[in-house]
């Protein structure tokens, strides 16, 4: 049997607009697509490495596909990364170089603060409200460098070549150095929306659904 699963966005959640659509598509198909919930309960205390540990309790033993977006697609990459039984990526405008995209775009002073005061508050789109995000979130991501996913695991990105939040020019050089990962660039932006159609059809291709 094998097994998929779907990991959603940093401050989305397992409700988003992708991840119904692609739980629709894959229940028309008659299978099951796990879409996990990353906040786990507890966004505030968000990192990668729980996200990771999260995912890995849950991972079958039997070979599996993770499709991941944006945060979740770099979670899938460490994920496949680590567990053989993982046979395919499927990432959606992955979050390569998180930090160096995201912190940019905070002013000083409110990254000083971020830094002071232990939380910054970040939009959540899954809940609607502003939440806080302690600091631990950016410690903890430094320990991550992509450089270190050097695994061969067949690896498909689409990626909208107008996106606003991780420009597709890191895919483009992730894709470069790796000979095992296929890129597939989009007239689209990070969202994907007006994307998902074809974005379902090379899933199938991929996937050979």
């Amino acid at each position: 049997m094998h097994n998929y699963f779907y990991l959603h966005g940093f401050a989305s959640g397992p409700k988003s607009a992708k991840a119904r659509f692609l739980g629709d598509r894959f229940r028309e198909r008659q299978l099951d697509l796990q879409v996990l919930d990353l906040n786990d309960g507890d966004f505030p205390h968000l990192t990668l490495t729980r996200q990771l540990q999260q995912v890995a309790r849950v991972l079958p033993q039997q070979s599996a596909t993770i499709i991941g977006s944006s945060f979740g697609g770099l979670t899938a990459a460490w994920l496949g990364d680590r567990h053989p039984q993982i046979e395919r990526l499927i990432l959606l405008a992955p979050a390569f170089q998180f930090m160096d995209c995201w912190l940019p775009t905070l002013e000083t002073s409110v990254l000083e603060r971020w830094k002071s005061s232990g939380t910054l508050s970040v939009y959540h789109f899954g809940e609607g409200k502003v939440l806080p995000l302690h600091y631990e979130f950016a410690i903890d991501c430094q320990q991550y460098s992509q450089i270190q996913l050097q695994c061969p695991i067949e690896t498909l990105i689409l990626h909208g070549i107008a996106d606003e939040v991780i420009p597709i020019q890191v895919s483009r050089d992730y894709a470069r150095t790796r000979p095992w990962v296929k890129l597939i660039e989009l007239e689209s932006d990070h969202g994907l929306g007006d994307a998902m159609e074809r974005i379902w059809q090379e899933i199938q291709r991929f996937c050979q659904l």
